[in-house]
């Protein structure tokens, strides 16, 4: 690494408002809907462990990442950088990719998807946190209604109230994790770029990641079917590395309180791929429970446009 690069962007400002934030966190969006389905693919019925989906694509993804580096002599993070990305690399690259692939060996991927609806009011009470805004009491009315519901559809699907599962409790620990990174990694885009703030965090995380993935093949050989190896190829390749560039590209252009709500299109998207791919059936309480969780998510998102400071 050089300590010259042109392609780091030093200002920490917004880089441009405009609607190209919304499109590339479309695009970003789009390419992360298909990670639930096709983890489920990954470690439902195949020979890898949720260990190894988890982390073995993180170690893909640092390969790419470490490689995009040295390519485009990208300047090293400075000082308290490197602690916030290790905030980014605990909650997209470790965090999010680990808990879910544990949760979908059980929980099915259209389940997945609506408990994951939380998200964009997770990302927008992080944003909310992290830089220090004060909101109208409506959003933390909102939030604490969006956990509300999606706790009490989880418990319902599981047969009652007293039947939430533990693959719930992973997603929502997942939810937190991705919330937490994608906040972060949106603010640190603005000094380091979209894409080089993904990349440190694979590398930075890389280490402890390589070590969980060598267990894994140690104590279970990994096996699949051709398509089991495309799906996991996708998770590495487009879910880890190539998604964050669209999705931090979005954030960093901004402001992250709009371009958050474009998560709301995720679940929807779920939803669809776990019919399409794993035919899986879009039920009357799915779909309820769907529509309420992202009812309550959105309406967290915008009462938090309508005041705090951005």
């Amino acid at each position: 690494m050089t300590n010259n690069s042109s392609a780091t962007v030093d200002n920490p400002s917004v880089l441009s408002p405009s609607r190209a934030g919304l499109w590339w966190g479309l695009l970003g969006v789009t390419s992360f809907s298909f990670t639930v389905p096709f983890t489920r693919v990954a470690v439902a019925d195949s020979g890898m462990t949720p260990l190894f989906a988890g982390c073995g694509r993180a170690v893909v993804a640092a390969v790419l990442a470490a490689l995009a580096l040295v390519c485009t002599r990208q300047r090293l993070p400075r000082g308290i950088q490197w602690a916030r990305l290790g905030i980014v690399a605990g909650g997209v690259v470790v965090g999010f990719p680990v808990l879910t692939s544990f949760a979908l060996t059980t929980a099915s991927a259209g389940h997945s998807a609506v408990v994951i609806a939380l998200l964009p009011a997770v990302t927008a009470v992080a944003a909310v946190l992290r830089g220090h805004e004060r909101p109208p009491r409506s959003f933390w009315c909102m939030a604490a209604v969006g956990a509300v519901v999606t706790l009490g559809f989880a418990a319902l699907q599981g047969g009652g109230l007293g039947g939430l599962h533990w693959s719930d409790l992973l997603l929502l620990g997942a939810v937190a994790a991705a919330g937490i990174g994608y906040a972060e990694g949106g603010l640190l885009a603005r000094e380091l770029g979209a894409w080089q703030t993904i990349s440190w965090a694979l590398v930075l995380a890389a280490p402890p990641m390589t070590a969980l993935t060598g267990y894994a093949v140690a104590e279970h050989p990994p096996t699949g079917t051709p398509t089991e190896w495309a799906a996991f190829g996708y998770l590495a390749v487009v879910s880890m590395f190539l998604g964050y560039f669209a999705w931090y590209r979005g954030l960093a252009l901004g402001p992250i309180s709009q371009v958050s709500q474009i998560q709301l299109a995720q679940p929807v998207l779920g939803l669809a791929w776990a019919a399409l791919f794993l035919n899986e059936r879009l039920t009357w309480p799915l779909a309820l429970g769907g529509l309420a969780v992202l009812a309550s998510a959105a309406g967290a998102v915008r009462t938090r446009l309508g005041g705090g400071r951005r």
